[in-house]
C-alpha cells in the first residue's frame, strides 16, 4: 500500500456506503468503485479508498493502516471505550460530524411490561440487557449507578426478549419499525449518532493538509445541502417585509426591465424553512418564486 497517498476507509456494504461515495464524489474525489475490490485508487487526487467492515474502521485508523475513516459515531465511541480500557490516550480524533446516517442507541422494553410506577433507572436495575454495544451500555449504566447484566449479541438483538436471553435490549433505532415488529417500545436514549470523519493522530504534514482540504469541501457540500437558492419578484415597497420573512439582511436585488415598482430578489434560504414562509412571501407581494438547489456553498 502506497503510504504517500491518503488512505480513507469506508463501509464496504451497508447503510453508509452509498452516502460515503456520494459525499466524496460531491467533494471532487473521483472514486472508481469496482465490485469485489477492497481498494479503489482515485483518479484525480492522491487518495485511496479502502472498503472494509464498519467495525474495523476505528481499529484501522488507530493503527495507521488507514489515515482517515468514515464511520457511525456509535461504532466510533464503542471502539474508543474498548481501546481506553488498556490505554490512557485517545486512539483517534473526530474531524467533523456528517449529516447522514442518523440513528440513536436506545433501550427498548417489551410492550407488556408496565413502567408506570418506576423511574427508568429503577426499571433497569438488576435486569439482563442484550446489546451489540456492551462498552457504551456499560459506561451509561456505570454513570447512572445502575447494576445490570449485559449480554453481548452481534445481531438480531431485538429477538433477545422473545428468546428468553434478556429482559430488555439496547440497540440502534432509526424509524422504530423493527422495534414495533418485535413488540418492543423505545425507552431511554444512550447516544445520538451520525456518521463522523475520524483521523489518525500521526498523519504526515502532507496528508494532514489534504485532510484539512477535504474537511473544508465536506463542510461546503453539507452547507449547500441545507440551503436553497430562491429567486423571486418583489414590490419595492415590500422589500423590508420580505427580507424580514426570509431572515436576510443583504440579498441580491436587481431592477426589472420596464417596471420601476418591482425588483428581482436572489437569496439563500434553509430548505426546512422555505415551506413555512412560502405563504407569507406570497401575502407580502412576492411572485414568480423560483427555488433552486445549491451544489456547493463556500464561505
Amino acid at each position: 500500500m502506497n503510504k504517500e497517498r491518503l488512505q480513507i476507509a469506508i463501509q464496504k456494504s451497508g447503510r453508509l456506503t452509498k452516502q460515503c461515495i456520494d459525499l466524496l464524489s460531491n467533494c471532487g474525489v473521483k472514486v472508481p468503485i469496482v465490485k469485489d475490490r477492497l481498494i479503489a485508487s482515485c483518479e484525480n487526487m492522491p487518495i485511496d479508498i479502502m472498503l472494509v467492515r464498519d467495525d474495523d474502521i476505528p481499529l484501522l485508523v488507530n493503527e495507521g493502516i488507514s489515515d482517515v475513516g468514515i464511520v457511525g459515531l456509535n461504532v466510533c465511541e464503542e471502539e474508543k471505550l474498548k481501546f481506553k480500557k488498556d490505554n490512557d490516550n485517545e486512539p483517534f480524533s473526530i474531524c467533523t460530524s456528517l449529516k447522514y446516517g442518523k440513528c440513536r442507541l436506545s433501550f427498548a422494553y417489551p410492550q407488556l411490561w408496565n413502567k408506570s410506577k418506576k423511574s427508568w433507572s429503577q426499571y433497569l436495575q438488576n435486569t439482563t440487557i442484550a446489546t451489540s454495544y456492551p462498552n457504551l451500555v456499560g459506561d451509561f449504566l456505570k454513570k447512572n449507578n445502575i447494576k445490570a447484566n449485559i449480554v453481548y449479541m452481534a445481531g438480531s438483538v431485538e429477538a433477545a426478549p422473545r428468546l428468553g436471553k434478556a429482559d430488555i435490549i439496547c440497540d440502534l433505532v432509526s424509524s422504530g419499525s423493527t422495534l414495533l415488529a418485535n413488540n418492543l417500545v423505545e425507552g431511554e436514549i444512550v447516544l445520538e449518532s451520525t456518521a463522523v470523519l475520524i483521523k489518525n493522530k500521526t498523519l504526515s504534514s502532507e496528508n494532514e493538509n489534504l485532510v484539512n482540504r477535504l474537511v473544508k469541501r465536506i463542510e461546503a457540500v453539507q452547507q449547500a445541502s441545507e440551503r436553497k437558492y430562491i429567486l423571486l419578484h418583489a414590490p419595492r415597497k415590500s422589500l423590508k417585509k420580505i427580507c424580514d420573512i426570509l431572515d436576510s439582511e443583504s440579498p441580491s436585488i436587481m431592477p426589472l426591465e420596464g417596471d420601476n415598482d418591482m425588483v428581482a430578489l436572489h437569496v439563500l434560504c434553509k430548505e426546512n424553512d422555505f415551506w413555512d414562509i412560502a405563504e407569507e412571501l406570497k401575502s407580502a407581494g412576492a411572485s414568480s418564486i423560483l427555488v433552486m438547489p445549491v451544489e456547493k456553498l463556500l464561505p
